[in-house]
């Protein structure tokens, strides 16, 4: 028993290797592992404490156990079911298939990521390029038993920045993103925070069931939700018709008794959206290719840090996030025979668009007109009297302290740095390549104009006498 046994070195360390692995596995991980879980639980209740809508279980459910969850669901089964007799496939293979998919859908959320780093650096990247305006006071009167879905209109990448830095005191957003996203560490990044990837194309059955299972079991779960109906990025400025695909999963989710879901109508505009260029010229170009090359956004990037070296870098303008009057599935339903989503999405990208603040950028932009120049005084005069039609039209301006001439001033700014257009004594010359750029920013506020005043650089009209005026607001 005492003997001494000769062993080859190799056969030595590969015992001490397995015996550290088992060891660990049986006494040391599992210490470890409830250590840092009663840490992660600590951090989630004084989270909870503060947020004005605690983090659902659901979110906080371990990453592998919600892709076993969501890939042996019974309606996902069908699916695996239906595919295997059509494609004459066996079960298991299409069962690995759906596996699949649940692991590029399903999030790896981490609290402690979201709320130490992620909503921090949102908060600071979206502060050094916009000014950023936020009322929320309409979400005050939501009950707080309801699943909350924040239905935005899609101007920017920058609006996934914004929807963090939005609810940044309320909850942890879940929302979806598309393949543009999937290349690491950006992947890990977004997935750490909470968002799934979606394939927008994908016209797979099973695919499209696995998709809605999650998207379901996160709303009867409660989960604090944001949605791009529009499905992408809007190339021409204004709001676009809406799809109905995650839409129809919230509608469609079957909910505890007494829970409601209320959509929150957000609509964002930007003084200037930093890809303008790329999506005018995938409208141009009748297509949703993105053409932007890597060497395009280095320089991009080189040209802005530069000048912020230099403490020339002014930021971007204004960003503006306003939320319209909240909608109840649960009242639609009773309002609306038979299946609600494509009446429900009407109403609200209608509300959103009704919404869409006025800044300074697109107000200036849809007071030049069809001009190829004019002058400082001029433009401010066309400014103001396209200010009261919109004012009077009820929407809601945010415009630099000093009224119209400071918004004038910040946007010939602009526009002189960005090359799209030089002065010439008192005249003001618009490059004729700037154009559609004009017409990209005026589009988002001439929308909320009727069809017949949507003309860029109309001769002011008369103020309807029905329209409830909100007045012109003054940012500081």
């Amino acid at each position: 028993m005492f003997r001494t046994v000769e062993l080859p070195l190799w056969l030595f360390l590969l015992i001490i290797a397995f015996a550290t692995v088992a060891f660990s596995s049986h006494f040391l991980f599992p210490s470890v592992r409830w250590f840092f879980r009663r840490r992660m639980e600590g951090l989630v209740a004084r989270l909870n404490a503060r947020l004005d809508r605690p983090i659902q279980p659901f979110k906080l459910m371990e990453r592998q156990d919600m892709i076993i969850r969501l890939a042996h669901d019974p309606k996902v089964y069908e699916a695996i079911s239906e595919e295997a007799r059509a494609t004459g496939e066996p079960e298991t293979v299409v069962m690995e298939r759906a596996r699949r998919y649940a692991r590029e859908i399903v999030p790896s959320f981490s609290a402690r990521f979201y709320f130490t780093y992620g909503i921090r650096l949102a908060r600071w990247f979206a502060r050094l390029i916009y000014t950023v305006h936020l009322d929320d006071r309409k979400l005050g009167q939501i009950d707080p038993g309801a699943t909350v879905v924040f239905v935005m209109n899609h101007r920017s990448n920058m609006d996934y920045v914004l929807v963090t830095y939005l609810a940044a005191e309320r909850s942890a957003l879940s929302y979806a993103v598309g393949e543009w996203a999937r290349i690491w560490p950006l992947s890990w990044l977004i997935k750490t925070m909470g968002a799934y990837f979606i394939r927008r194309r994908s016209d797979r059955q099973l695919y499209r069931r696995v998709l809605s299972r999650y998207v379901q079991m996160a709303t009867a779960e409660g989960v604090t939700q944001a949605i791009f109906p529009e499905g992408g990025l809007s190339l021409t400025g204004r709001t676009m018709a809406p799809k109905l695909g995650i839409l129809s999963y919230i509608t469609g989710a079957p909910r505890a008794p007494g829970r409601d879901v209320i959509f929150v109508p957000v609509a964002l505009n930007y003084d200037r959206i930093v890809e303008d260029r790329v999506l005018i010229a995938a409208h141009a170009e009748g297509t949703r290719r993105f053409r932007a090359r890597i060497t395009g956004i280095l320089a991009f990037i080189a040209r802005h840090l530069w000048r912020a070296l230099l403490g020339r870098f002014r930021g971007f303008g204004d960003a503006v996030v306003r939320y319209g009057t909240p909608i109840s599935l649960s009242t639609f339903e009773r309002q609306e025979k038979g299946d609600p989503t494509e009446a429900l999405a009407q109403a609200l990208m209608a509300e959103i668009t009704r919404n869409i603040p006025v800044l300074a950028v697109p107000l200036v932009s849809a007071a030049w007109g069809a001009a190829e120049e004019t002058d400082r005084v001029g433009l401010i005069t066309r400014s103001a009297a396209l200010a009261d039609r919109l004012a009077a039209a009820g929407a809601e301006l945010v415009l630099p302290a000093g009224g119209v001439t400071a918004a004038v001033d910040r946007t010939i700014s602009i526009f002189l740095m960005r090359h799209m257009m030089e002065r010439q004594g008192e005249r003001l010359v618009l490059n004729p390549a700037s154009r559609p750029i004009l017409d990209f920013y005026a589009a988002s506020i001439l929308q909320l104009f009727d069809a017949a005043a949507e003309t860029i650089g109309a001769d002011p009209v008369e103020k309807p006498e029905k329209s409830k005026r909100k007045g012109h607001k003054i940012t500081k």
